[in-house]
């Protein structure tokens, strides 16, 4: 007699169910791939389009085909179905090998992306299929990390493959006797100024090598256009660095009287064939100074703080040291205020 000994993982892996992808499923994420900059924003766009795709297979099988919707945002990396009342989110993940699952930080804090399910899709793209491999409601996340105080890494939560309930049916109950109701979702708030930077700065790359051909994203204006009078806001540049030079606009929420504060970039071509960068942020809306101890961080594509300046009682601009970098490189500046506000800005050269 053969005892054959199965570990929880070989047990979930008998409760998943597998969906097989169709040509035009491959079609449509590598369209939708090309829509984004950056090699592993790409891939990442690639699977999250197989999971919602294959999540969205799987439940049309089993409940009305009328009540599912696809809500997608090729610009970002969330995407989630509509399931009736119920918004479901597929997590796309290459393997479980090590029984960890990253879930994006936005699509469980911010009321925007946050859903009422969160759906383990494994894709296997050479199998031409993905599995479910099960699915975890928003309140048990949310009681998980603050049970154990758990902080995003890299803008993402590390959570445990055993938080997820490896029986799919489950799933279908839910939606047939469960009001969307029971599993409440947060609600954006004006008086909230991390949801207000959230929305203002998204998560995309800016692509600082184009600016040299002219090529700029939506939201970075001119700095003769943020000097001009009747835009009521006082900015000097304090640099004699050439090259192009932008800036955003940040509003800073009700709670600091939505003071806006100015992030200006100023990039210039080195002759070691690298891009320099300076970094400012300086007060705007007619503001003298910044508000005390605002903090402006760059930050390595790895999370890694590079350089910090923090903003004093009187300061009417603070500045990073200037660096620079070989194109394709890629950093992050973030702004910080206390507990309740944080943004982060992604950029490569």
């Amino acid at each position: 007699m053969v005892n054959h000994l199965l570990n929880s993982t070989d047990i979930r892996f008998f409760l998943s169910e597998v969906v097989w992808l169709e040509p035009e499923d491959f079609d449509q994420a590598r369209s939708h791939s090309k829509l984004v900059t950056g090699e592993a924003q790409q891939w990442q766009t690639y699977l999250n389009t197989l999971a919602i795709l294959g999540c969205e297979k799987w439940l049309s099988g089993r409940i009305p085909q009328k009540a599912i919707s696809r809500e997608m945002n090729c610009f970002e990396t969330i995407y989630h179905l509509k399931v009736g009342d119920f918004k479901v989110f597929p997590i796309a993940t290459e393997h479980l090998l090590d029984e960890v699952i990253n879930i994006p930080r936005d699509a469980i804090d911010n009321s925007e992306f946050a859903a009422n399910f969160y759906v383990i899709v494994e894709v296997l793209e050479e199998e031409e299929q993905v599995i479910l491999r099960g699915f975890s409601r928003y309140d048990e996340l949310i009681n998980y990390r603050s049970q154990f105080n758990l902080h995003d890494r890299d803008e993402y939560y590390q959570l445990p493959l055993s938080l997820f309930d490896a029986e799919l049916n489950h799933l279908l109950f839910y939606y047939y006797f469960l009001e969307s109701s029971a599993i409440p979702l947060p609600v954006a708030s004006t008086q909230s100024p991390t949801i207000s930077l959230q929305r203002y700065l998204h998560n995309t790359r800016t692509n600082l090598s184009q600016w040299l051909d002219g090529v700029f994203e939506e939201g970075w204006q001119t700095i003769d256009t943020l000097i001009n009078p009747e835009a009521n806001l006082a900015l000097s540049t304090r640099t004699t660095q050439k090259g192009p030079k932008k800036a955003k606009l940040i509003d800073l929420g009700v709670q600091l009287g939505h003071q806006t504060v100015a992030l200006l970039v100023n990039i210039t071509e080195e002759p070691d064939d690298k891009l320099g960068v300076l970094i400012q942020l300086h007060p705007a809306g007619g503001e003298r100074y910044l508000p005390p101890d605002l903090k402006l961080t760059l930050l390595s594509k790895a999370g890694k703080t590079l350089q910090q300046v923090i903003s004093r009682s009187q300061d009417n601009y603070i500045q990073l040291k200037f660096f620079k970098g070989e194109p394709g490189k890629c950093f992050s500046i973030e702004l910080s205020l206390g507990e309740d506000l944080t943004v982060k800005e992604d950029f490569e050269l």
